[in-house]
């Protein structure tokens, strides 16, 4: 079990022979003192993207009558394909992986592409409006992706 979970050493170690140890112990990434808190946040990151494609290879989605299939990246709604773009196809697995989960701007973002900028969150209303379009039997009255005023938004948990 613990294999699974993603391991990054931080260490003032700094010789090679340190590094390839731990890394043929088990650790995912391998990061010396000193470093910049950005280069550690993007390393976790980039392990965390790494370990959870991995476990979600052969995933398929269904929430409230909502299927997804993740590798073949092919949406249904009550059994009818879905043609979305690839980021509101990542925005759509986002939210239906947690019904019920409220998700921030800033979360959405992060989920999509990895960084977080403020001036960038608005941009999450315009790719949720694109996806509601495709999906929602109504959008202006949505069942699947709802809006948390003033937080964010979170898939259907009904």
């Amino acid at each position: 079990m613990l294999a699974s979970v993603p391991c990054v050493m931080l260490t003032a170690r700094g010789e090679e022979s340190d590094r390839v140890v731990g890394l043929e112990l088990g650790a995912d990434d391998y990061l010396v003192k000193p470093f910049s808190p950005k280069e550690l946040v993007a390393r976790v990151r980039a392990v965390l993207r790494r370990t959870s494609g991995a476990a979600a290879g052969a995933e398929v989605v269904r929430a409230a009558g909502v299927e997804i299939d993740v590798p073949k990246m092919r949406t249904r709604v009550d059994g009818t394909p879905i043609d979305l773009t690839p980021t509101e196809f990542q925005l759509l697995v986002t939210l239906a992986r947690e019904p019920g989960r409220v998700f921030t701007r800033g979360q959405l973002l992060d989920a999509l592409h990895g960084v977080t900028l403020e001036s960038y969150e608005r941009a999450i209303d315009a790719h949720v409006k694109n996806l509601r379009k495709k999906i929602e039997p109504d959008p202006g009255r949505p069942r699947y992706v709802l809006t948390v005023h003033g937080v964010g938004y979170r898939f259907t948990d009904a």
